[in-house]
Order: structure tokens, then C-alpha cells, then sequence
């Protein structure tokens, strides 16, 4: 069997090596750039990455690990992005993963024919038929862009394109968005900005990197035997004792439990607003001109606007009336990975988990190549099954077009694993 991969970032690295694991060879990697790592190859010009030169990982190091390439001992806590594209590096050649990615070249369109199969039309002017297609082009490199965006006259730009404070000295900046995006930027600019106001329409837990002296995420692995309500009361304690109420702040305080929405983990960011450095804003209202009308009625003028508004899902190489869950509710997937039209089309790292992406896509990769080496069966009903679990997954999250891709890392991380053991049990 033939297999196409689309992308050479995390998600499309671990598919490489995890189909290889399980016999496959026959294996093609595209990647429209000239190296791999996908979004954490960093420019300083606005491209197809959304890092900025102070980019660092959210999730710890020990949790952001492959399972069997673990990142060098001398690596802090939270790496920087150089730190990860030159640990991607060095799996990609530990493994001998490069020469099965065509870098360069891009995929223009994906067509599905007889048989179940695909052909792709390539940047290169030539053509390809594969039995099998992975999709790990991510979804972080098409921009979210806010209504108003055509009615502020000052300089405007999507948080994807922010690269460095370098420019915004003396400037008065508006930050739109707190998630991990907004602020970032909301720090970043207030090293150089003469005002940063950050803008803040709903609620949501901006949580320290560490609690307790230990990174977030490990802490938050710390409680996972525990029912979820209890955990949610834990979480809402411990975060009380550490940062006080987010009114303290001038930051809206939520009203929901803590895993229903996806967290920004963000320690500076009440350094900055408690140093005056940074100021919250409520919602916009309405732009006139550089001058910015506020919900409480309140309005200021800007030079520059950076929104931080999120990204939209693409796949720009399937027709839209193929796949276009561009404003999608929720996504048809079974196990977030399999497509109940097309059973030989797969998504790897299509996930927005509250927790590290790419061991999840690893975990993903596994399964898929288990799947096409016929040890794990789908259950017969896996295509209704893709529906419900849409449903569901929506259900317990706030819905917002943030959550459209989230999952609780755990849960799923047992979800995949309890599909590959109960497979390999009725094996033996």
C-alpha cells in the first residue's frame, strides 16, 4: 500500500516513524517548506509558523515528550522554540525519518478516486496516486480576522504575524484576545510600547506555568485519580491561593469550572497588570477611526491593534464542498482521526487538547498504523459513533470556535490507548 503524509511538523514526524514501526515503508512525507518542524520553524518575517522569537512551550518538558525520544537533560522546563525544532531535528534523523519527506513541495489539491484512493496534484507540476492520505498540515497558519478589522485606521495585524516588539516603541497597542496568543503579545509589547491595553470579552483562566513549584501540567497530572468535579474544586483552590481573584487583576472572573475551556498558561501576564505595564479592557464594542469604543462604555485611541482572534481550520488542498469545517460546530471524526466518508483518509494532530498536541498525534499515529496493518479492528458502528462523539465533545466545553478541536488530554490519551488494548487482547 501506498501512503501519503501532508506536513513535516510534529504531527507529521511521529505518523513517519510510528507507520515505519509497524512495517509499512511505502511512504511518502510532503512538506511545502524546506525543513521540517511545521509551525515551530521560526521567521522573522510573517509566513506559514505562528511562533514569535519569544515563543515557549506551555506544556513541561517531561509532558511534551516523545515516548521513546526523550528531550536532553539540560533542557528547562518549559523549552524555547529553538530548543524544540532542534529536539524535532534530532528525532527525525534518530529515527531516519528525511528521506521520506519531498520538501518544497507543496500539496495544490487532493483528489479522492476509485477505490478509495487518492490522487494528489503537486506544486511541482507532476501527479500522484496513493491507496492511503494523512492530513498533519495543523491548524494554526489561517488567521481568524474580527469584523471590525477594516474599520481601525491605525496599523493592524493578526497575532500570527507578530513577530517581535521591534516597531512599537512610543506606540499605544490594543491587544484583542487573552488566550496563550494574546498574552504573549500583551507582554512582549509592554517591554517596549509606551501603553499595552489588553481586551477581554469573556471570561477564562489565565493559570501560572508553576503552581506550587512545579510546572502546571505536572501538577495537574498529580490529581488525575481523582473524580472531575473534585479535581475542578482543587484546581479553582489552588489557583485562589496563588493568584487571588482575577478581579484583582481587572480581568473578568469566570464562572465556569476550569476544564471547560481551554486554559492560557501565562505567569507574566499579572506581573505586567499588577506593574501597570499592562491594562484590561472589556470587550469592543465598536471602531471609529484609531479610536476604540468599549462594552462598559469606555474608549480609547490606538496606534496599533494586534488580534489575537484565533485560527480558522483549512485544508486548502480539498475542494470546499469536500471537507470545509471552516466555522464548524463540531468535527465528524472517530477518535478525532478517523472520517465516516472516507475511511481511508486520516487526521493526525486535527486536536486541541488542554495538555501537549504532538504525544497525543504519536498515540494517533500508533493506532493508525495498527489500523492498516489489520491488528485493531474499528467497531462496526464507528461511523455513527463518529457523529456522537462530535456531539459530545462539544458539550463539554464552552462553545466558542476555540473548542471546536478540544479534547481533555487524558481521557482521550485513554481512549486511544484502551482502542489499541482491547484490539490487541482479542488477538491473543
Amino acid at each position: 500500500m501506498r501512503i501519503a503524509i501532508i506536513g513535516a511538523g510534529c504531527s507529521g514526524l511521529t505518523a513517519i516513524k510510528n507507520l515505519l514501526e509497524a512495517g509499512l515503508q511505502d511512504i511518502v512525507c510532503y512538506e511545502q517548506g524546506g525543513q521540517i518542524g511545521g509551525n515551530w520553524v521560526y521567521t522573522a518575517t510573517p509566513g506559514h509558523s505562528s511562533i514569535s522569537h519569544m515563543t515557549h512551550t506551555i506544556s513541561s518538558k517531561r509532558l511534551s515528550q516523545f515516548s521513546d525520544f526523550p528531550m536532553p537533560e539540560e533542557y528547562p522546563d518549559y523549552p524555547s522554540h529553538q530548543q524544540i525544532l532542534a529536539y524535532f531535528q534530532a528525532y527525525a534523523r534518530h529515527f531516519q525519518l528525511e528521506k521520506f519527506i519531498r520538501f518544497n513541495i507543496a500539496v495544490m489539491h487532493a483528489a479522492k478516486i476509485e477505490n478509495e484512493r487518492w490522487r494528489l496534484f503537486l506544486s511541482d507540476g507532476t501527479q500522484s496516486e496513493f491507496d492511503y492520505l494523512l492530513v498533519a498540515n495543523g491548524h494554526l497558519s489561517v488567521p481568524r480576522h474580527p469584523e471590525w478589522r477594516q474599520s481601525f485606521s491605525g496599523r493592524y495585524f493578526h497575532a500570527h504575524d507578530f513577530k517581535t516588539s521591534e516597531g512599537l516603541q512610543n506606540k499605544r497597542v490594543l491587544v484583542v484576545g487573552a488566550g496563550n496568543s494574546g498574552c504573549d503579545c500583551a507582554v512582549e509589547a509592554s517591554r517596549e510600547a509606551r501603553q499595552v491595553d489588553i481586551s477581554v470579552r469573556s471570561p477564562q483562566y489565565i493559570i501560572p506555568k508553576f503552581i506550587m513549584g512545579k510546572p502546571t501540567d505536572t501538577f495537574a497530572e498529580s490529581m488525575q485519580w481523582l473524580p472531575r468535579e473534585l479535581q475542578n474544586l482543587l484546581q479553582k483552590l489552588t489557583l485562589r491561593l496563588q493568584i487571588g481573584r482575577y478581579r484583582d487583576y481587572g480581568l473578568p472572573e469566570p464562572t465556569f469550572s476550569p476544564t471547560r475551556a481551554h486554559p492560557t498558561i501565562n505567569s507574566e501576564i499579572f506581573d505586567k497588570i499588577r506593574h501597570g505595564k499592562i491594562h484590561p479592557r472589556p470587550g469592543i464594542h465598536h471602531i471609529a477611526g484609531q479610536t476604540v469604543h468599549f462594552a462598559d462604555g469606555s474608549s480609547a485611541c490606538y496606534d496599533v491593534i494586534i488580534a489575537a482572534t484565533g485560527y480558522t481550520i483549512s485544508f486548502p488542498f480539498f475542494e470546499s464542498d469536500f471537507i470545509n469545517w471552516h466555522d464548524a460546530a463540531h468535527i465528524p471524526l472517530y477518535l478525532r482521526i478517523f472520517h465516516p466518508n472516507h475511511p481511508s483518509l486520516f487526521f493526525i494532530g486535527l486536536i486541541q487538547p488542554q495538555g501537549c498536541l504532538w504525544t497525543l498525534a504519536e498515540m494517533q499515529a500508533k493506532l493508525v498504523g495498527q489500523f492498516l496493518t489489520h491488528h485493531i479492528q474499528l467497531p462496526p458502528d464507528w461511523r455513527e459513533q463518529a457523529v456522537t462523539e462530535g456531539h459530545e465533545w462539544t458539550q463539554q466545553f464552552i462553545i466558542r470556535p476555540r473548542h471546536s478541536l478540544e479534547v481533555h488530554y487524558y481521557p482521550y490519551m485513554k481512549q486511544l490507548r484502551r482502542m489499541m488494548a482491547k484490539n490487541n487482547l482479542k488477538e491473543k
